[in-house]
C-alpha cells in the first residue's frame, strides 16, 4: 500500500443501527457505487464518508464481505476499462506511434508527444491513487476484518494491480501487442537519450512516472522486488544504456583522446547518479554505475592506457597529473589491483631509467677532450677559496647518472602521491621497476658510491650543507633499489678510505652521520666493517699523539726534524687492495725506498708501535698519504720558499733533487730504481710534477704530456708562482670511474668474498638445523644473503659440495632428493 494513504478516524456506528433484520445487498451497493463514481468524477462535496463507512460496515458485519469486495474490485476495473483508459488513448500523439514504428521524428516532435503521453499517465495514476486512498478509508473495516481474515490483499491493492493490467498493460487497438507500458518505457528511454545528448527534458514529469513504476508490482503480495519498475523498465534501460556506452566507448577510442575519455567517463557516472536521484529512481543508481563502468570504462580504459599520443606514456611524460588522478580513479572502478595502469607506469619507468643507463654508458664511453687533465691544472691552491674543481668526464658521467635517477624517483614520487593517492600496489610496483633498471645497469654500485663521495668532499660550491643532506638522504632511497650491496660496500669502503685518508671529507660527524643513515636502511651488518675504519681512524689520532709527545721527551723540540702523522689501518677492514695500483695475479706490491731521513722516521715509529703491539706487521702504503714540503726556487722573485703540497711519492721524488748539483738531471729509470715506486703510479706523479702547467717544479725533456721511460727531469729553478701555498695534485685522482681492467679484479675479488660468504651461511644453517633437504637447505641460505647480494644457485651447489669434500657436510638419504647433514 502507499504511505501517503490517510486512516482519518470514523466514529463507530451506534447498536441501534445495527438492529433490523436481513440488508438488502443490492439497494446498498447501488447506493454505494453511485458514492464510488462521485468520488472517481471528484464530485464528493455532497457525500458523507460516515455514513459511507456505516454502509461498508453493516454489510461487513452482516456476512456480505466477500460480494462487496468482489463488486467493488468489478466496480474500479469497469471505470479504468471504460473510463480512464479511453481517455489516455484519446490524449496519445500519433506521431509517437508513428515513431514507435520507425517513422523519423524531429528531438523536438519526439520531446513533445512523449511529454504529452508522460502528463496524461502521471494526471491518470494520480487521480487512481487520490480517489483509492478515499475509497480505502471509505471501505476500512472490509479491509481489517474481510481481508486479513481471508487473506485477501487490501482494496488499494487490488485496485493498484488493476491500474497495472487494464491500463498499462492491455494491447493499445489496432496496434497488435503493443501496450502503452511498452510505449511508456520507450518514451523515457527517449527522454533520458535527449538529456545524455544535451537536450532539455521535464525531469519532474520523468520522476513521477517513475514513481508510478515503483508503486505498482507484479504480485499482490507487493515485495520491493517486484516492483514493476525493477522487474519491467530497468532491464530496458539497463540494456539500453549498455548499448549506448558501448557504442559511446568505440567512438571515445577511435578518437583516441585518452583525457577526454577519461573526462567524459568521469562525468558519465556523475551524470547517471544525478539523473537516478532527480529523474528515474535512487534504486538504479548502484547498478547504471556497474553498466558505466563495465561497458565504458573496463573495455576501454586498457586501450586508452596504452595510447602512444595521449596515453599514461603521454600524460607522464609531460607531467599531466590531474590526467593521471582521473586514470587512477577510473581504474580503481573496475581494477582493485590497477593491473594495466600499473604495467604501464612500470614499462615507462624502465625505458626511462634504460635510456638513463645507455647515457651514462655513451658518456663513460666517450673519448675526453683532456685525457691527461690533472688536478694541479685546476688552479693554485691558496688560502683564497679556491673553486669548484670539475671532475673527469667518467666520474661526471657516473654524478649525472645518480642525479638522472634521482630526478625520475622525485618524478614518480610526486605522481605516486598527487595522483595515485600513494597506493600501496602502485609503489610496490614502482619499486619493482627502479630496482629493475637500477640492478640492469653494471656500474649502478660504483656510480652511487661515486655520488656520495663528491658530495661528501670539501669545497662542493653552489650547494648549502641542507642540500647536500638532503641529496644524500635520497641516494640513501636509491641504495635500497640495489641488490649487489656487497658490490657497493667495496667502493664505498675504496672511496671513503681516500676521504679519510686524504683529510678531504666534509667533517668526520658527517661522515658518521651518513654510516647511521646507511645502517638504518640496509642494517647494521652492512656497515660494520665501514664503521671499524673510523675506528682506526680515532686509534691512529691517539696513537701519533702519543709518539710526538714520546720523541719530544727523547730528543727535545728540534726543528730540523721532520713531523710524522701516521694512520694505523687494520688490513681486513680497509680495502687496501683497492687503495693501491692494479697489479697482476701473483704480482707483489714493490716496497717504496723512503730518503734516509725519512727512513730514520718511519723506523723510529715502527719500532715505537711493535714495542707497544708485539707480533704485529706494519705494511707501509706510500701511495695514500701526503706531505708538506718547503721549496727554494733560486731564480724566484722576492721570497723564494714555497710551501708545497705533495704526495708521498711526490715527496720521495722531489727529496732526490736535494743532493742534485744545480743543473744535472735525473731520467726515469733512475728515479724509478731509487725509489722503486710502481710505473703507473711513478708516471702519475712525474705527469703532476713535470707536465701540469701550473706546478711544474721539475723540467721534463723531451716536453710532452706523457711520460716515457727515456725522458730526463731537472729541478726547476725558475719555477714562479703568486701563491705561498701551492697544492700539486695527482693525476687521476682516486675517484674516477673503474677501467675494465679494475672492474674485472673488482668483480673477482667480490665473487670471492661472496663464496666464502655462501659458505659461511651454509655451515651456519647447517649447524643450526643438523639435517636438512636440498632444495631447504638453498631456500635458507638465499634468504640470509638476501640482504647483501643474490647468489646464484649454481655456485651455491659448488659451494655445497666443496663442503662435502672438505667434511664438513655428508649426503642422506637417496640420489632423487638428496638431503644432506651436518658433520661436527
Amino acid at each position: 500500500m502507499f504511505a501517503g494513504r490517510g486512516r482519518g478516524k470514523i466514529r463507530p456506528p451506534r447498536r441501534a443501527l445495527l438492529s433490523g433484520g436481513e440488508l438488502d445487498f443490492e439497494r446498498e451497493w447501488t447506493s454505494l457505487s453511485i458514492s464510488l463514481r462521485n468520488i472517481h468524477t471528484k464530485n464528493a462535496s455532497t457525500l458523507s464518508f460516515e455514513e459511507l463507512y456505516r454502509n461498508a460496515y453493516k454489510l461487513v458485519l452482516k456476512k456480505k464481505g466477500e460480494p462487496l469486495y468482489n463488486k467493488v474490485k468489478e466496480f474500479e476495473q469497469n471505470w479504468l476499462a471504460h473510463e480512464v483508459r479511453p481517455q489516455i488513448l484519446d490524449e496519445l500523439p500519433p506521431t509517437l506511434l508513428a515513431a514507435y514504428n520507425g517513422a523519423h521524428l524531429t528531438v523536438n516532435e519526439k520531446r513533445v508527444a512523449g511529454e504529452k503521453l508522460l502528463r496524461s499517465l502521471k494526471s491518470a495514476w494520480e487521480d487512481h491513487n487520490l480517489t483509492m486512498n478515499m475509497i480505502t478509508d471509505v471501505l476500512m473495516y472490509m479491509d481489517r476484518v474481510y481481508c486479513s481474515d481471508n487473506r485477501k490483499p487490501s482494496i488499494f491493492t487490488a485496485s493498484m494491480g488493476q491500474f497495472r493490467d487494464h491500463v498499462l498493460r492491455t494491447s493499445l487497438p489496432d496496434h497488435g501487442s503493443l501496450t502503452l507500458a511498452a510505449l511508456l518505457y520507450k518514451v523515457i528511454l527517449d527522454q533520458i537519450q535527449m538529456d545524455r545528448d544535451g537536450d532539455i527534458i521535464d525531469t519532474t514529469l520523468l520522476r513521477s512516472c517513475a514513481y508510478m513504476l515503483e508503486g505498482l508490482y507484479e504480485t499482490e503480495d507487493e515485495q520491493e522486488q517486484n516492483k514493476l519498475y525493477i522487474t519491467s523498465f530497468e532491464p530496458e534501460f539497463l540494456a539500453a544504456s549498455a548499448e549506448y556506452y558501448r557504442s559511446e566507448g568505440s567512438s571515445m577510442v577511435a578518437r583516441g583522446d585518452a583525457s577526454n575519455f577519461c573526462k567524459q567517463a568521469l562525468q558519465a557516472a556523475t551524470n547517471e547518479q544525478d539523473r537516478c536521484r532527480s529523474t528515474l529512481s535512487t534504486l538504479t543508481a548502484p547498478k547504471i554505475r556497474a553498466v558505466v563502468e563495465t561497458e565504458l570504462v573496463k573495455k576501454n580504459l586498457p586501450d586508452m592506457i596504452s595510447q602512444e599520443s595521449t596515453g599514461v606514456k603521454h600524460m607522464l611524460d609531460n607531467d599531466r597529473l590531474p590526467d593521471l588522478e582521473m586514470v587512477y580513479e577510473l581504474s580503481c572502478w573496475v581494477d582493485p589491483k590497477k593491473e594495466e595502469l600499473k604495467k604501464a607506469v612500470q614499462k615507462r619507468i624502465v625505458e626511462q631509467g634504460e635510456d638513463i643507463n645507455l647515457t651514462a654508458k655513451n658518456a663513460s664511453d666517450a673519448p675526453s677532450e683532456k685525457a691527461s687533465k690533472t688536478d694541479a691544472d685546476k688552479g693554485d691552491e691558496t688560502t683564497k677559496a679556491a673553486p669548484e674543481k670539475p671532475i673527469n668526464q667518467q666520474t661526471a658521467a657516473a654524478i649525472k647518472w645518480v642525479d638522472d635517477v634521482l630526478q625520475l624517483k622525485d618524478k614518480y614520487d610526486r605522481v605516486l602521491e598527487d595522483a595515485f593517492k600513494s597506493d600501496q600496489g602502485l609503489q610496490t610496483g614502482f619499486t619493482r621497476s627502479f630496482s629493475d633498471f637500477i640492478n640492469g645497469f653494471e656500474r649502478s654500485s660504483e656510480y652511487l658510491s661515486l655520488f656520495f663521495d663528491e658530495n661528501m668532499k670539501k669545497g662542493i660550491k653552489g650547494k648549502t650543507e641542507t642540500e647536500v643532506d638532503m641529496l644524500l638522504d635520497k641516494g640513501i632511497t636509491l641504495l635500497r633499489y640495489i641488490s649487489d650491496k656487497d658490490m657497493f660496500e667495496r667502493y664505498y669502503k675504496k672511496h671513503l678510505s681516500r676521504r679519510l685518508l686524504m683529510k678531504r671529507s666534509i667533517s668526520m660527524d658527517a661522515e658518521r652521520q651518513m654510516i647511521s643513515k646507511m645502517k638504518m636502511e640496509v642494517g647494521n651488518t652492512f656497515t660494520q666493517r665501514i664503521e671499524a675504519m673510523f675506528r682506526d681512524m680515532s686509534i691512529s689520532e691517539d696513537l701519533t699523539a702519543s709518539y710526538k709527545k714520546r720523541m719530544r721527551d727523547v730528543d727535545g723540540a728540534d726543528s730540523q726534524k721532520a713531523d710524522l702523522d701516521v694512520n694505523v689501518l687494520t688490513a681486513t677492514m680497509w680495502p687496501l687492495d683497492a687503495m693501491g695500483p692494479l697489479l697482476r695475479d701473483g704480482e707483489k706490491k714493490p716496497a717504496c725506498i723512503f730518503p734516509p731521513g725519512i727512513d730514520r722516521i718511519r723506523q723510529s715509529f715502527e719500532k715505537f708501535y711493535l714495542d707497544k703491539h708485539s707480533g704485529r706487521q706494519l705494511t707501509w702504503q706510500g701511495n695514500m698519504g701526503t706531505a708538506d714540503l718547503r721549496a727554494y726556487f733560486s731564480e724566484m722573485k722576492g721570497k723564494k720558499t714555497r710551501d708545497l703540497n705533495v704526495s708521498t711519492y711526490c715527496m720521495v721524488i722531489l727529496l732526490l733533487f736535494n743532493d742534485l748539483p744545480p743543473g744535472n738531471h735525473l731520467s726515469y729509470e733512475e728515479i724509478q730504481a731509487r725509489t722503486n715506486i710502481p710505473d703507473n703510479e711513478l708516471m702519475r706523479n712525474l705527469q703532476s710534477l713535470a707536465v701540469a702547467p701550473k706546478t711544474r717544479i721539475l723540467v721534463k725533456e723531451p716536453m710532452s704530456k706523457d711520460v716515457k721511460t727515456d725522458d730526463k727531469f731537472y729541478f726547476n729553478e725558475k719555477f714562479t708562482s703568486q701563491f705561498q701555498r701551492i697544492k700539486v695534485g695527482v693525476v687521476a685522482s682516486g675517484n674516477k670511474v673503474e677501467n675494465v681492467d679494475e672492474r674485472q679484479q673488482t668483480e673477482q675479488r667480490v665473487d670471492e668474498e661472496r663464496g666464502h660468504a655462501i659458505e659461511a651461511a651454509i655451515v651456519r644453517t647447517m649447524k643450526q638445523r643438523k639435517e636438512l633437504k636440498h632444495q631447504q637447505l638453498i631456500t635458507e641460505v638465499i634468504q640470509q644473503l638476501a640482504a647483501r647480494f643474490s647468489p646464484d644457485v649454481n655456485l651455491l651447489k659448488k659451494k655445497i659440495e666443496s663442503l662435502i669434500e672438505r667434511e664438513y657436510l655428508e649426503r642422506v638419504g637417496d640420489i632423487d632428493r638428496p638431503a644432506y647433514r651436518y658433520m661436527a
